[in-house]
């Protein structure tokens, strides 16, 4: 049976005010720790005593820890021990779901991968999650250590209803209403969190990465599903149904790529990576339509396969500028895997986007800041935030 110290198994979209005092202080420490308890009273506003009780019961959890005093001459009044966060006791867990891979993840407490491994992802609905869950128990007892799991995060492209933790609609995959936190919780009896991996990547930059200290953010994944999340207020928007961020289907000016939707030059069917390890084969450059093969080619300096991801970059642009224009982010973060391989691509992308629409001062246009590891951090991103947003949930679960 797999170790259990976690908030309920329904999992739920967080709202800005929960947590309360508590998540506060975590978050602040989280941000900009090591803190002394005064900086975190002026980063939260809450008093010295809320502060230091706050304090108290995040330490009691295993979530903070005070730091030696630093070095200095001695103060007037009780010493400023820093605090920070305590990576040392719980994990978070977590699957993606890929088109041609299964990527199992264990994260702490910051967001820095642990451990991970990867399967090819083979057969239908029901054969891919008995596979995650013959795989976790080996899994976890190699690779966890013996610390608490926090929960399990499940994420894939598509149409993927969080509220009810089901995938309504993956395209690639030919999955419609699979009920994902149903059956994973049943088998594994930890808390199951279910999202696209747009949005479980827009609240890892929020937390880990290039959104860190902001509040309104972009996320546009381009892999062989084209999805986008926004976040405003710090919250990631699901929408009705969680359907907001289908994007897929914007279309690609002077594109004639077919779409399953019966329509042509769709953002999805023009860029995903089916598409362009097809056309890196019909050019030549790989010997089977692989994308994973091109992206090598590329890392070696290819200069062929460095035209075909640009070509990628320059298609999937407009999308991202009306994004940047239409939503008005400070970030807008492209998780792409050509600039993974090739950061200097980068460059490239920005010059691509502004000629769709202006880029005002201060706003940041870049690419994902977890590089290859990317996939695994948006797996237990959600597992993540849930225990930054509600953090005394973990006490109520001990207490259960």
């Amino acid at each position: 049976m797999l170790s259990l110290v976690a908030p309920p198994t329904t999992a739920r979209a967080p709202q800005p005010a929960e947590g309360g005092g508590a998540g506060a202080v975590l978050r602040a420490v989280l941000a900009d720790g090591p803190l002394a308890r005064g900086a975190v009273g002026r980063a939260t506003g809450l008093s010295p005593a809320a502060v230091s009780r706050h304090t108290a019961d995040l330490i009691g959890l295993g979530l903070v820890r005070e730091l030696p005093a630093p070095d200095g001459p001695p103060r007037a009044g009780r010493p400023q021990l820093p605090l920070d966060v305590d990576s040392r006791h719980h994990l978070a867990c977590g699957v993606h779901i890929g088109v041609p891979f299964l990527t199992f993840a264990l994260l702490d407490l910051r967001g820095r991968v642990v451990a991970h491994e990867r399967l090819p992802r083979r057969g239908d609905a029901a054969t891919v999650l008995a596979t995650i869950r013959d795989h976790l128990p080996g899994f976890l007892a190699r690779r966890a250590a013996g610390r608490s799991l926090l929960g399990l995060g499940v994420v894939t492209g598509g149409w993927v209803d969080s509220d009810r933790g089901t995938v309504v609609e993956h395209g690639p995959l030919g999955w419609r209403d699979v009920p994902v936190r149903a059956e994973l919780a049943r088998a594994t009896r930890l808390p199951v969190h279910v999202d696209s991996h747009a949005r479980a990547l827009a609240q890892a930059e929020l937390l880990f990465g290039a959104g860190s200290g902001s509040t309104e953010l972009v996320q546009l994944f381009v892999g062989n599903v084209v999805d986008a999340a926004f976040a405003t207020g710090g919250t990631v928007l699901r929408g009705r149904r969680s359907r907001a961020g289908n994007v897929g289907h914007l279309p690609v000016p002077g594109s004639t790529e077919p779409c399953v939707c019966g329509r042509t030059g769709c953002l999805q069917a023009t860029v995903s990576e089916r598409t362009i390890a097809r056309r890196a084969h019909a050019q030549g450059l790989v010997p089977a339509p692989d994308f994973e093969l091109l992206l090598a080619l590329a890392r070696a300096g290819d200069e062929r396969a460095e035209a075909l991801l640009r070509e990628r970059l320059r298609l999937a642009a407009p999308a991202a500028a009306l994004l940047l224009n239409v939503l008005n982010p400070e970030v807008l973060v492209v998780s792409e895997a050509g600039l993974t391989v090739r950061p200097d691509l980068a460059g490239y992308l920005y010059e691509q986007v502004a000629r769709h629409g202006p880029v005002e001062p201060g706003q940041l246009v870049t690419a994902a800041s977890f590089g290859t590891d990317v996939l695994a951090v948006a797996a237990c991103a959600g597992v993540l935030d849930s225990a930054y947003q509600r953090p005394m949930e973990l006490r109520t679960a001990r207490s259960s």
